[in-house]
C-alpha cells in the first residue's frame, strides 16, 4: 500500500508531500517533496506521525475514570478503591474491558502498548484452570482492538516488605518465585503482534531473594523488564528502614538495573538514585496525567534526561489516554517545579511518545518513518480552531487524541476518519463493561 502525506513527520521534522510506499508491514520507501498524491495511493490530509507508545498500561484502572475526583486522600486510599474493582474481574469481563480500552489507545494514535498485568488468578487466589486465562484475555483484547502488545507478565509476592499478601493481593500473587515463572514459561501467545516481557511489581511486592529469579528470566530470554519504581516517598522509607538502601540501591545491587530495563515513575529518587539510573542504562516511563491524578508528585524529569536515561510515556491508570497530554505533562511539571521554561525541545517530546516507548516495549523498529520501519502511521486532523496560527512544527504541543483521523498498525488500517475499523463502538463498548463491572454484587 502506498500512502501519500500532505505533511509527515520524519527525521528532520515536518516535511511536504510525503510518499510512503509499505509491504508486509514494513516502509520499503520514503520519499519527500513527491508532488500530488499519485492515482491509488491513500491520501492523508494533515500531519502523520510515527506510530505512539503507550508504555505503561494497568487496563482495568479504566473502570475508575471520573470515579474517584472528589475522593480527598491519597495514593494509598485511591488504591483501595483500585482493589474493589480487581476483586470483580474475570477472564471473560477483563476481555471485554481491555478489548475497549485498547480500541480508544488506538483511537488516540497509539500502536503499541506495555500492560504491566499483575492480575493474574482468581478470587482467594486459586488459579483458573488455565493458569495465564487472564493473559491470553488481554492478549485477545489486543489483537482484537488492532494494537500491539507487550504483556509485563509481573511478578507480586508480599505486601509491603515481608508480610505476605492478603484480601485481593492474593489474585496477584504466584506464591513463589519459581511458580510465577513456571506460569510465565508455559503461556504462549497465539496471536501476531504480541511479545511477552516481564515485570518486577516494586520492591515492596517482591522480596530481594526472588529479585534474581526475575532478573535472569528477563535476560535469558532477551525481552524487556519493566517495574515501579519510587513512585511515592512511603516506599522510599519503607525500604531504607527496612534494608538500609533506597529502591535504587537496592535494585541496582541485584542487578536490575541495566539496559533493556524500564523504571516506571521514578518520582522521587534521592540524591545519587539519577546518576545509578543513568549509568545503567535504565529508562524511565513518565505518566504525567496519572502521577498529577494521584498526587504522586513531580519527578526530576530534566535530570534523568541529562543523565542518559531514556524517556518514555504511559498512561498507567488512565485518567486520561492522550499521549499529546502526556508529553505536554513532562515539560509543564518541569516548569512548574522549576520556575523555568524549556526543559524539552518539541522534538524530544515527541521522540518520548514514539520511538523511546517502542524500544522500552521491545518493538526497535517502530515509531519513526523510515525505511525497514514497522509501517505504522498515525495522522493528526490540523483543520480544527486548535491549530489556528500554530507552527506546524509545534503542532504536537496543541494536539488531543480527538484530532486523531488515520491509524495504520504494521502496514493495516484500523482507524479511518476517525472511526475504528474493528471495534465499531467502542465507547459504548466501554460504557457497558464498565457498568456491569462496577454494577456487580
Amino acid at each position: 500500500m502506498t500512502y501519500w502525506c500532505e505533511w509527515a513527520w520524519l527525521a528532520g521534522g515536518p516535511a511536504a508531500n510525503v510518499l510512503v510506499e509499505t509491504d508486509g508491514g514494513r516502509i520499503t520507501g520514503v520519499t519527500a517533496d513527491a508532488g500530488a498524491c499519485p492515482p491509488g495511493a491513500r491520501r492523508l490530509n494533515g500531519l502523520t506521525l510515527p506510530g505512539l507508545s503507550n508504555a505503561h498500561s494497568h487496563a482495568f484502572h479504566r473502570a475508575l475514570r471520573g470515579r474517584t475526583a472528589d475522593q480527598r486522600g491519597t495514593f494509598w486510599t485511591w488504591r483501595d478503591r483500585m482493589y474493589r474493582v480487581a476483586e470483580r474481574l474475570d477472564p471473560d469481563s477483563y476481555y471485554r474491558l481491555a478489548r475497549g480500552v485498547y480500541a480508544e489507545m488506538v483511537l488516540a494514535g497509539i500502536t503499541a502498548v506495555g500492560e504491566f498485568h499483575y492480575l493474574h488468578h482468581a478470587p482467594g487466589g486459586a488459579s483458573y484452570d488455565d493458569p495465564n486465562a487472564m493473559s491470553a484475555a488481554l492478549v485477545r483484547a489486543a489483537s482484537e482492538a488492532g494494537i500491539r502488545l507487550t504483556l509485563l507478565d509481573t511478578c507480586y509476592l508480599s505486601s509491603g516488605f515481608g508480610p505476605p499478601v492478603e484480601g485481593v493481593q492474593e489474585r496477584f500473587s504466584d506464591r513463589t518465585v519459581e511458580s510465577w515463572a513456571e506460569r510465565v514459561k508455559d503461556f504462549e501467545p497465539d496471536r501476531e503482534g504480541v511479545l511477552l516481557g516481564t515485570a518486577l511489581h516494586s520492591v515492596r511486592a517482591v522480596p530481594r531473594a526472588a529479585m534474581p529469579t526475575v532478573r535472569d528470566f528477563a535476560h535469558t530470554r532477551g525481552v524487556p523488564l519493566h517495574l515501579h519504581l519510587s513512585e511515592q516517598r512511603a516506599e522510599n522509607d519503607a525500604c531504607l528502614a527496612v534494608t538500609g538502601r533506597t529502591p535504587t540501591q537496592l535494585l541496582d545491587e541485584e542487578g536490575l538495573l541495566r539496559a533493556g530495563t524500564t523504571a516506571v515513575h521514578a518520582t522521587h529518587p534521592a540524591p545519587g538514585d539519577v546518576a545509578r539510573l543513568g549509568r545503567s542504562g535504565t529508562g524511565v516511563c513518565l505518566c504525567p496525567t496519572t502521577e498529577s491524578d494521584l498526587a504522586d508528585g513531580i519527578g526530576p524529569a530534566d535530570e534523568l534526561a541529562v543523565a542518559g536515561c531514556a524517556l518514555s510515556l504511559g498512561s498507567d491508570g488512565h485518567s486520561v489516554i492522550d499521549p499529546f497530554a502526556e508529553a505536554r505533562g513532562v515539560e509543564s511539571g518541569m516548569r512548574l517545579r522549576s520556575e523555568v521554561r524549556g526543559h524539552f525541545s518539541t522534538g524530544e517530546l515527541t521522540s518520548m511518545a514514539t520511538s523511546a516507548g517502542h524500544r522500552a516495549l521491545g518493538w526497535p523498529d517502530a515509531g519513526h518513518i523510515e525505511l525497514g520501519g514497522r509501517a505504522d502511521l498515525v495522522t493528526l486532523s490540523l483543520d480544527s480552531v486548535r491549530f489556528s496560527g500554530v507552527p506546524l512544527a509545534s503542532a504536537v504541543l496543541v494536539a488531543g487524541s480527538a484530532d486523531m483521523r488515520e491509524v495504520v498498525v504494521d502496514g493495516v488500517p484500523v482507524v479511518r476518519d476517525g472511526a475504528h475499523l474493528r471495534v465499531s463502538d467502542a465507547a459504548g463498548e466501554l460504557s457497558r463493561s464498565i457498568g456491569e463491572l462496577l454494577e456487580a454484587p
